[in-house]
């Protein structure tokens, strides 16, 4: 039987609209939403959620880069080569404002100050909301944490898709390298201390094809979550 031709228009149209990213936005709105994957960062200090996992955080855009069609050579070599290359000025140290603009490999690119809805950070949904490359990128990732006390052996755990690379104030922590799927405390740093009040940690994520994700909290010698912290990021830019 043939169905009326604006019958089939209307399932075309919905399968279509089925086929978007969930964080899409349809012309005319006002523009593209993060939701459901982030909400914008509030001025009041924000805990870690219920397993320590750090939710707030300042994304920067992500920089284009050549490895959209593979993973395979993310060796420590070749990872760390891309990532200290200098492509955000103080990269290490940098804590920015919401808003604040970088122009790197030769595109204008703005801070996003966010909280990721889930434990982890889903980067893939956070391109595709703003419009911006979904493969071959590199991320920069930025956040305060307010520790009340000096705490002294604790751990950063983190987990990517593909490989990151992450410091603590300005020293490297803990990296991961070659192509992998995102798992919670996939990596845990060496011994660390946190000082009392402003932390910064920074992370770089790079990936080609796929998807792009990555999970990080602190957690003390037990090996249990740090949440006595808050990340606060009323002072990004100070």
């Amino acid at each position: 039987m043939k169905m009326p031709r604006k019958t089939v228009m209307l399932a075309f149209g919905v399968l279509a609209t089925l086929a978007l990213p969930a964080a899409y936005s349809a012309p005319g709105d006002d523009g593209p939403s993060l939701a459901p994957y982030f909400t914008p960062a509030t001025a009041p200090p924000k805990p870690p959620n219920g397993e320590g996992f750090l939710q707030r955080w300042l994304l920067l855009e992500p920089i284009n880069k050549p490895f959209r069609n593979s993973n395979a050579g993310f060796t420590e070599a070749f990872v760390r080569n891309t990532v200290t290359n200098g492509y955000v000025p103080d990269q290490f140290t940098l804590v920015p404002h919401d808003g604040d603009k970088v122009t790197s490999a030769g595109a204008e690119l703005a801070w996003h100050a966010l909280d990721a809805t889930g434990y982890n950070v889903k980067l893939f949904r956070y391109s595709a909301s703003l419009n911006k490359p979904l493969y071959g990128v590199q991320f920069w990732a930025v956040t305060v944490v307010d520790s009340p006390r000096e705490m002294k052996n604790v751990r950063l755990a983190v987990g990517s898709n593909a490989s990151s690379m992450w410091w603590l104030n300005g020293e490297e922590a803990v990296s991961l390298f070659t192509d992998r799927r995102m798992v919670m405390d996939d990596c845990v740093s060496k011994r660390l201390t946190l000082k009392k009040g402003r932390n910064v940690i920074c992370g770089a994520v790079i990936n080609g094809p796929g998807m792009s994700d990555f999970c990080a909290r602190l957690i003390d010698e037990n090996g249990d979550p740090v949440k006595d912290i808050t990340l606060n990021l009323g002072n990004a830019g100070n």
